[in-house]
């Protein structure tokens, strides 16, 4: 897959789709790569008309890493937030959505359509508060705002995302790579064993780096709470969430939806915290119907 420097950063990507059709910029989550990206779903969206782009965001995948730097204990972090006297951190939300933001600088695109999933969601949201004229549509994916007065994950759902494998071996690694997509999965839309184990060990194969995932989750604490921010957001959002995230709860779209001027949402039963093969056609045409409205003369 090619890279590009990207806000000062080397950056992997991949695109899919005609250059000559609108892009699509898709920005992932917490410690995940961009193939969790679901080809069937880029290519779905590719189906649809769409230059589809992803990459993988710093400190993860074949992106740039920030060995070395060390993140604060979270519950110092989160006390220090509280109070006022935020820590250092190596790097921001705002600082990766700036990193999405110089992947197109660099493949020559003024103007975007961004989705964005979970942290990918919120870094998508701080493109839409910090970049807005470059965003054609916002689309956030079971992301939330930041409030923590919302609901907060279930304990099954966090514990093995905070919890690093035991081993660096390949079956420890897959095994827990399955652990945590048992953990924040759909209910109603159970993988096929064999099926969930291969895309595991694929995503192992390509890269695992357990230490980008502590400093992501550093500049998510950091960030706080956006709800004020949103309000200045102008790009035709849309938001999508499933009603089964036991992860990142519904409340979270909703509370995100309210909060961006006139926001839509759609919600679906049994949808967890990942992008089941069952629905890819179903959101692939959610975000299609929303981009090209957005694009559609006044």
């Amino acid at each position: 897959m090619p890279q590009v420097t990207a806000n000062g950063l080397t950056i992997e990507y991949d695109t899919h789709g005609d250059p000559a059709h609108p892009p699509l910029l898709l920005v992932m989550g917490l410690g995940a790569q961009m193939t969790l990206w679901p080809i069937e779903f880029v290519k779905a969206l590719a189906d649809r008309g769409f230059h589809v782009i992803r990459y993988d965001n710093r400190d993860i995948g074949l992106s740039q890493k920030f060995e070395g730097e060390k993140v604060p204990g979270m519950v110092w972090h989160i006390i220090r937030k509280r109070f006022g006297f935020p820590p250092k951190v190596p790097y921001t939300l705002s600082d990766m959505a700036a990193d999405g933001m110089g992947v197109l600088d660099a493949l020559g695109i003024d103007k975007a359509h961004v989705v964005g999933a979970s942290m990918g969601g919120m870094i998508a949201q701080l493109m839409a508060i910090e970049h807005g004229h470059r965003l054609l549509s916002l689309t956030s994916i079971f992301s939330t705002t930041g409030n923590a007065k919302l609901p907060q994950a279930d304990k099954e759902a966090i514990e093995p995302l905070a919890n690093p494998p035991e081993s660096m071996d390949e079956d420890v690694l897959v095994a827990h790579g399955i652990k945590i997509a048992n953990a924040i999965g759909s209910p109603g839309y159970r993988p096929d064993p064999e099926t969930q184990r291969q895309r595991v060990l694929e995503t192992v194969r390509r890269s695992v780096y357990p230490a980008g995932l502590h400093r992501q989750m550093a500049a998510i604490i950091n960030d706080g709470d956006r709800t004020s921010r949103l309000k200045s957001v102008t790009a035709p959002t849309l938001v999508l969430h499933g009603e089964a995230d036991p992860l990142v709860k519904v409340e979270g779209g909703h509370a995100t939806a309210a909060a961006i001027p006139g926001a839509k949402i759609k919600t679906y039963p049994g949808w967890g915290h990942d992008l089941p093969v069952e629905l890819v056609d179903t959101l692939a045409s959610d975000i299609a119907e929303h981009a090209k409205s957005a694009m559609a003369p006044a």
